[in-house]
């Protein structure tokens, strides 16, 4: 995506980037939106960056990206379907979903609850809350899933070589 600068419609809450801080961009402010990835966008405000939840992007005139999974035959919840809704949740900073990054360690289905142990690039990152987050609410709207429990670990601790070829390549690291 290239890079752009927009005016914003209406007063917006943001998150800083990599701390997690809450943030209020006033409407009629410029940013520089530099990525909209699974929803959600970061942009760059009076020199900072910020995430903006995906249920506010149209403060930058952007559509809400809607995240629509059909529901099974069966009933029961699909791994295939639980495994795409993570694939939709993005590390701010890196434009490549936390399943190829290397974040999403285990994630096993039981009934109608999802359990997922997952990391983060760094232990001392403040969007981890944020990126948990994003992982309960997207996970929690396939079909059939009643609970989403993200267990947060750091061991082993991540490492770029848990990264898939593809996010490698496409983050020039081969």
């Amino acid at each position: 995506m290239e890079r752009r600068v927009i005016p914003v419609a209406r007063s917006v809450e943001a998150r800083l980037v990599p701390t997690g801080t809450p943030l209020v961009v006033p409407a009629g402010a410029f940013v520089t939106l530099t990525q909209t990835l699974g929803g959600a966008c970061t942009i760059v405000y009076n020199g900072n960056m910020a995430r903006i939840e995906p249920e506010d992007v149209d403060a930058l005139g952007l559509e809400p990206e809607i995240l629509d999974l059909p529901p099974p035959g069966d009933g029961a919840v699909s791994s295939a379907q639980v495994w795409q809704a993570l694939r939709t949740v993005h590390d701010p900073e890196i434009p490549v979903n936390i399943v190829d990054l290397g974040l999403i360690y285990d994630c096993t289905v039981d009934d109608n609850t999802v359990g997922i142990d997952m990391t983060l690039t760094s232990p001392g990152c403040g969007m981890g809350p944020v990126l948990v987050a994003d992982v309960e609410r997207r996970v929690g709207k396939v079909p059939f899933v009643h609970a989403v429990n993200v267990n947060l670990v750091f061991d082993p601790p991540w490492g770029r070589e848990m990264m898939s070829d593809e996010a490698q390549l496409e983050l020039g690291l081969f």
